[in-house]
């Protein structure tokens, strides 16, 4: 009789770890379609391909779309969690950067959320929090000091991209969080992938287009980019955006770079060393502690028309 509302808590329950390992393979996923694609031209495919299929997923559930005002909030959103975050990120891996080298930069996110989230949000981050923070960054560095000599290229322009999709998902993570308050799910990632298509145009037109070559290893990359994380991935970060504090939801990001190391280890070969192996193990350690919900006020969210 309670088997429904029991699911339905399980189901949440598994929520945060299941939009870790699929937020995990974009770095696999991305390194794939990189290396035979110009970093614009693929992600304005990747964008106009999801915008289909989130608005068709929202006209056969017949469920809302946002409004004039939420549809500018969610544009900005996509800008920054999309076009930002992951146009610095594929950027960063077409120059050169290693998959797993490029997750640890963009996992020190949980770090920035949880130091701007109490002046940003008013949410309060607790002495245990703090902690698993601590031992999340102290994790991350490990790893970075660990990368073993000659894994590949730390140029000035892919660390700058990298830098760029740490800003954006950072600040992406906190405009969605206090703006986003009541905004349709699917419409309203309908008009993000919209928004950020539209940016990779502008920036292909100025550039003077963009090559792609559609070989197996990019349709493939493609494919599971499109369906499992710019559909399943994204709605999920979207509900926990939604339901949990910006530093919660932050601190699961710390689980990312130890699953794409492993992960790009593993399918291109990408060694691990033992500070690498520590690295891991304490950041795993940091969110069992930053993950514990704080108590406090609640956070300061809009939600005017």
């Amino acid at each position: 009789m309670n088997a429904a509302p029991r699911l339905k808590t399980a189901l949440l329950g598994a929520a945060p770890l299941l939009f870790v390992l699929l937020w995990s393979t974009g770095f696999l996923g991305t390194k794939g379609a990189a290396r035979n694609a110009d970093p614009f031209a693929f992600l304005g495919v990747r964008f106009v391909l999801a915008a289909l299929l989130m608005a068709l997923l929202t006209a056969a559930l017949r469920a809302p779309w946002p409004t004039p005002a939420q549809a500018r909030r969610a544009a900005v959103t996509g800008l920054l969690l999309h076009a930002g975050y992951l146009g610095g990120v594929t950027v960063a891996i077409h120059l050169g950067l290693p998959a797993g080298v490029t997750s640890v930069l963009v996992g020190l996110q949980p770090l920035l959320t949880a130091l701007l989230s109490a002046p940003v949000l008013g949410e309060a981050v607790t002495a245990r929090q703090w902690s698993g923070l601590g031992l999340g960054f102290v994790g991350v560095l490990l790893v970075v000091v660990g990368r073993p000599v000659g894994t590949g290229s730390l140029s000035a322009g892919a660390l700058l991209a990298a830098g760029i999709a740490l800003a954006c998902t950072t600040a992406g993570t906190l405009y969605q969080r206090r703006y986003g308050a009541g905004m349709p799910l699917l419409g309203g990632t309908t008009v993000q992938y919209l928004a950020s298509a539209l940016l990779m145009g502008l920036i292909l037109l100025a550039q003077g287009g963009g090559t792609i070559h559609w070989n197996t290893e990019f349709i493939l990359s493609l494919t599971w980019l499109v369906l499992v994380l710019s559909v399943g991935a994204i709605l999920l970060l979207m509900r926990l955006l939604r339901d949990l504090p910006a530093a919660q939801v932050g601190s699961l990001f710390y689980l990312v770079p130890p699953l794409a190391v492993l992960e790009a280890f593993v399918l291109y070969g990408e060694r691990l060393s033992l500070w690498s192996l520590a690295g891991l193990g304490l950041c795993v350690a940091g969110v069992a502690l930053a993950a514990t919900q704080p108590a406090g006020p609640r956070p300061r969210t809009h939600t005017h028309e």
